[in-house]
């Protein structure tokens, strides 16, 4: 006989044990019809006992797609009552949301009109704009110092027989950070880890592994979208989490109630931050985060457990070489730790660089073309007689990005190899693609720089394991951990 079947669209007939037909979704009946069309036949003709007004009166009812999301469709009927409970509905704002907090200043003025590709460009103007990049990145130190290393924390997870390659190569990447936020001695008690770009919050998950009881120590994952498979359920009972799902651009600080109740410094992480999230994230925690708790000159936790020392008794302590005995002076960030990537994703007005490109000659214009560039460096190079035999490898290393990249991390668009005019080399073209990045990672560098930060670029793991493969750290000027070279 016919019937409803709760929450299903369309009519149900039983056909046998255990097997029906849907007059609106045959497919899930294991049917499979060509057309809307046929589907009707096929019920009109072999299912003679369905009420054809009911059937009529169903395929009459019009669906349309959501306003609200145009991933999904609605009937017209029903409209008013979905926006009610739609998913993708406005919801109200959190405390911690202000539009455009950390974008940066917006001139229109610098905002370059609609440009071509850079596979359009004559060979003069090419040429031009990479005469342009060699003369900015002149004297800027090409050759970054390795610093890849690892954590006892991953160890058995790095030797467990039954990952694959993508999992061995995350939990290298994963290691080397943790590895490089020790060795920076960000890894302690008393202190909020802010992972940006969380995705699984994996990277968050290790630390946690790794500071094992350590005190009041808190996490905070930042993610725009949702995410499938999150370690969230794995962390242990006692740790404290707490996931936001925001555009680092609207995210502030300040307004987090942990943050503003407990006052705890803060050290920044990242693991594969993409292009522009990295200059809002770094951008959302020394102008934002940061000038705020200075000119509210709030005394923090860190601080009021540490002895009071005058400054003579201090000054005493440094003389004599007992630096840890030296109580740091706090700040409100105590470190940042970035695994950057997909410089191609760039945006000039959330840049944090533009005052150096400025000071340079260079405008929205050149950077525009820069970013593009940058892929040079890790894509369209996998075809070519030179890199053959590590074809493989760099296709694994397409698909294992895919964790932390929308587009796999790495894309063929029209400003690859193949899509150039032919007077510049393979070679030559990667070693403009990374130029390119290195020169846009500098005006970062110079930004933290002024900001009061120490900041350095390393390489943090192999290129074999991962083509983006540059770590941005930085300290403090007043912090008592060692001093890394830029």
């Amino acid at each position: 006989m016919w019937q409803r079947r709760r929450g299903s669209a369309g009519w149900w007939w039983q056909q046998g044990k255990g097997s029906v037909v849907n007059t609106l979704e045959p497919q899930r009946s294991g049917i499979a019809l060509p057309s809307r069309e046929s589907e009707i036949s096929f019920l009109v003709l072999h299912l003679p006992s369905l009420n054809r007004f009911l059937l009529l009166e169903e395929n009459a009812r019009k669906r349309i797609v959501c306003p609200l999301d145009p991933k999904h469709t609605v009937y017209e009927d029903q409209l008013a009552k979905h926006l009610k409970k739609c998913n993708s509905r406005e919801k109200p704002k959190p405390d911690f949301f202000i539009q455009d907090i950390n974008a940066g200043l917006k001139d229109e003025a610098d905002i370059p009109e609609q440009l071509v590709p850079i596979s359009s460009l004559s060979e003069e103007h090419l040429e031009s704009l990479i005469r342009k990049l060699r003369k900015a990145s002149e004297g800027l130190n090409s050759t970054l110092k390795d610093q890849i290393m690892s954590h006892p924390a991953l160890h058995d997870a790095l030797n467990d027989p039954k990952n694959g390659d993508s999992a061995t190569k995350h939990l290298k990447q994963q290691a080397s950070i943790l590895g490089n936020i020790e060795k920076l001695k960000l890894l302690g008690p008393r202190r909020c880890f802010v992972e940006f770009g969380a995705g699984k919050g994996k990277l968050s998950h290790w630390i946690d592994i790794a500071l094992k009881d350590a005190e009041k120590v808190h996490f905070i994952l930042v993610e725009k979208m949702t995410t499938r498979f999150k370690v969230d359920g794995k962390h242990r009972k006692n740790s404290m989490f707490e996931r936001l799902q925001i555009d680092i651009q609207h995210l502030c600080l300040n307004k987090i109630p942990v943050l503003s109740k407990e006052k705890l410094p803060v050290v920044g992480i990242g693991k594969h931050l993409c292009g522009v999230a990295t200059d809002l994230a770094l951008r959302c925690l020394v102008e934002t985060y940061a000038a705020s708790c200075e000119e509210r000159n709030e005394e923090p936790l860190a601080k009021r457990i540490k002895s009071d020392k005058t400054e003579k008794e201090i000054n005493t302590l440094a003389k004599e070489g007992n630096e840890k005995s030296v109580p740091e002076k706090w700040t409100p960030v105590a470190g940042i730790v970035i695994a950057l990537c997909c410089h191609h994703r760039c945006d000039w007005r959330h840049y944090v660089g533009k005052e150096y490109f400025k000071a340079l000659g260079l405008g929205a214009v050149e950077f525009h073309y820069f970013q593009r560039m940058s892929s040079w460096a890790t894509c369209g190079m996998r075809k070519t007689s030179l890199e053959a035999s590590n074809i493989t490898t760099r296709k694994d290393n397409q698909n294992d990005d895919s964790e932390e990249h929308d587009d796999g991390g790495y894309r063929n668009t029209d400003d690859s190899t193949e899509s150039l005019p032919g007077f510049l080399t393979v070679g030559e073209k990667k070693k403009i693609g990374h130029l390119c990045k290195l020169l846009i990672d500098q005006g970062r560098i110079e930004y933290l720089q002024h900001k009061g930060f120490r900041p350095a670029l390393q390489y943090y793991t192999d290129p074999l394991v991962s083509l983006e493969n540059v770590l941005l750290t930085a300290l403090p000027n007043h912090s008592s951990s060692p001093k890394t070279s830029v």
